[in-house]
């Protein structure tokens, strides 16, 4: 981990906590459009697929790959009464554990941690199960807001899951 200069805000462990439960809460209760405002106005959204979740989305299949405009687009869909995919609305519960400040770098940090989504809807219950690889940049004031949002699945495959139609 690099040591962040003098005069650099500091996060602590414990304030990605609470920035991720955050951000649990507004996804957990469809709060879309609020989630949207953690985000840098160049921030993305991705989730790789699982035989290459290292890969970048400039060289590799992704499930999602999001730039803030597409990211945008999937909000209204997903909000809208005519989005089918998730008209009602899915139920979900985020878990989210082992957080950790992986790196810190000037006005930047990377954060890991794990992730357990549990959605239910019309009867059916699919477990989303990884670890997040997220980069935040910290404001002056200690707000932290996503440069990248990065979900990596530890599923082999998504056939009970059928689809993403949740964010992950």
């Amino acid at each position: 981990m690099t040591a962040a200069p003098a005069g650099t805000p500091t996060v602590t462990a414990s304030d990605l906590e609470s920035f991720l439960y955050h951000e649990a809460g507004l996804l957990d209760s469809w709060r879309l459009e609020d989630w949207l405002e953690l985000f840098l106005p160049d921030g993305t959204y991705e989730v790789p697929t699982t035989d290459a979740p290292d890969g970048s989305p400039e060289s590799t299949l992704h499930f999602v790959a999001d730039t803030m405009t597409v990211l945008k687009g999937r909000v209204n869909r997903l909000t809208s009464p005519d989005g089918y995919a998730e008209s009602p609305h899915a139920r979900t519960r985020r878990f989210i554990s082992n957080v950790r400040l992986v790196e810190a770098e000037g006005d930047m940090v990377r954060l890991a941690a794990n992730f357990m989504i549990a959605r239910m809807k019309k009867g059916a219950q699919d477990l989303f199960i990884g670890h997040y690889d997220h980069r935040l940049k910290v404001a002056g004031n200690g707000e932290l807001r996503f440069q990248r949002r990065r979900s990596i699945l530890d599923l082999e495959a998504l056939r009970p899951q059928r689809s993403v139609s949740i964010i992950i």
